[in-house]
Order: C-alpha cells, then sequence, then structure tokens
C-alpha cells in the first residue's frame, strides 16, 4: 500500500494535468494537499467531507478513491 506522501505527489501530478481553473484541478489539488498534511488515508478520507463547493469535494473524492483502489 502506497502511504499518503505517494499518493499526494500522484494527486499533485494530476493536478498538474488539468486545466487551469477547472474543477479537475480544484479536485486534485485539494486531495493532494488533504493527502500530504494528514497521517494516513482514513484520516484523508474523512478531512475530505470539510472540502467546498459541493462539486470539488466529490470529485476529489472520486479522485481518492481512484488512487487508493
Amino acid at each position: 500500500m502506497r502511504d499518503n506522501l505517494d499518493l499526494a505527489a500522484s494527486a499533485q501530478a494530476m493536478a498538474d494535468d488539468a486545466p487551469a481553473g477547472s474543477v479537475s484541478r480544484a479536485a486534485a489539488s485539494s486531495l493532494a494537499i488533504t493527502l500530504a498534511t494528514t497521517r494516513d488515508t482514513e484520516h484523508a478520507r474523512a478531512t475530505l467531507d470539510g472540502i467546498a463547493p459541493d462539486e470539488v469535494r466529490e470529485a476529489a473524492l472520486r479522485l481518492f478513491d481512484q488512487l487508493t483502489a
């Protein structure tokens, strides 16, 4: 299993590849920050529930599920 920092690096790469100003970029950036600043994936998943607006949170949760599958 990959640790949070490995997952954060993957999320940041996704953010870098997404178009500027897009929901995808906001979601991937939010996910990267969350993963880099939480102790484990369980903590990261719980923290993602606080992201707003809803469409960014939902997209970040989908990316989280993809990266942790």
